[in-house]
């Protein structure tokens, strides 16, 4: 098994060591972040963490920050496999959902994601609602139990969308038997599913506005459905991780009137063991580069960065970005 674990590789002058916080040139750190299918966006999120990471090293330049870290973010299953990872040493960082942090953290759900209790929270980054995109040539779609009878993407297992779709099957009593066809396509399969007439509609977490998303309603005149029955209200008002979120009009091209959906947050995780230097320098590199972070992506816009400390985050604090929040007074 690959332990990445803050392994620290001595170059040919030998090891180095963290003096003062920061690491002296001869070592360099390799953390890894696990992210989500490529066409998602946490996959620019974990990306977007290591260019920022990248941005203050100070390594061959005449200034910066010599924390001698460098970052990879690939492409992986999502939430749960994130947080699995990050338990087994496999990765340092993963963004995943504010509500399988929860979970994963509580070990109240041990079917759907491993108890975790060094589970540790660096930020939240933007919120996601939780859509139903259904295809122009299934009209009758227009709720979740209107699925019942129809081929539906269910999502692969370790994803967030894969859970999220799986509380609202246990709301409603239904199993994947309610569906002619459930699927278990990733996040980069299923638009082009959907638009080539494979299935009806499928479920996505994920933030807004979204490529893989705009494959299907730009490019095959599919539309999100709203979310906002009965049911799903006592969810919401029951569920501390959750709110209603707006997918507004002119987001997509079919998205001609608001849309009401209910959603988490994308946060990003790490586990207790990992150095809080690393997680202090991975904190700060994000947070004293806010602006050109949140020009990477139309769904970071509105960051705040003393709401990311805190919204959406119910694992502890991990030590290191605790100590850049107290450096700046926000805590």
């Amino acid at each position: 098994m690959r332990k990445m674990l803050l392994a620290t590789v001595a170059l040919a002058f030998g090891a180095a060591a963290y003096v003062g916080g920061a690491q002296t040139a001869e070592a360099k750190t390799f953390i890894a972040i696990g992210t989500g299918g490529p066409t998602g966006v946490y996959f620019v999120v974990g990306n977007a963490v290591c260019r920022m990471v990248h941005k203050e090293a100070a390594e061959g330049r005449s200034s910066g920050r010599q924390h001698g870290i460098r970052c990879s973010a690939p492409s992986t299953g999502g939430s749960t496999y994130n947080i699995g990872q990050i338990s087994q040493g496999e990765l340092e960082f993963g963004v995943a959902q504010s509500d399988w942090q929860y979970h994963a953290y509580e070990g109240d759900t041990p079917d759907k994601v491993a108890p975790f209790p060094k589970l540790r929270s660096v930020f939240s980054v933007h919120p996601e609602p939780y859509q139903i995109i259904a295809s122009k040539d299934a009209p009758e779609i227009d709720s979740f139990m209107s699925l019942k009878g129809k081929r539906f993407n269910i999502g692969n297992p370790g994803s967030g969308q894969r859970g999220t779709t799986e509380v609202l099957m246990n709301l409603f009593g239904m199993g994947t038997g309610d569906f002619a066809l459930a699927t278990e396509l990733t996040s980069t399969e299923q638009s082009n599913a959907l638009c080539d007439g494979k299935i009806d509609a499928y479920g996505y977490t994920v933030g807004v506005p979204n490529a893989g998303v705009a494959v299907a309603t730009d490019g095959c005149d599919a539309r999100i459905i709203n979310l906002d029955d009965e049911k799903i209200k006592s969810l919401v008002a029951d569920t501390p991780y959750y709110a209603f979120a707006t997918i507004p009009a002119g987001t997509y091209k079919t998205t001609t009137s608001d849309v009401t959906t209910f959603g988490v947050m994308a946060t990003f995780v790490t586990s207790a063991d990992v150095n809080e230097d690393v997680v202090y320098e991975v904190t700060r590199a994000v947070m004293e580069n806010i602006d050109d972070f949140r020009s990477l992506h139309p769904a970071f816009a509105n960051l705040d960065p003393q709401k990311m400390m805190k919204d959406g985050l119910s694992a502890p604090l991990h030590p290191g970005a605790a100590r850049y929040y107290k450096e700046k007074g926000w805590m």
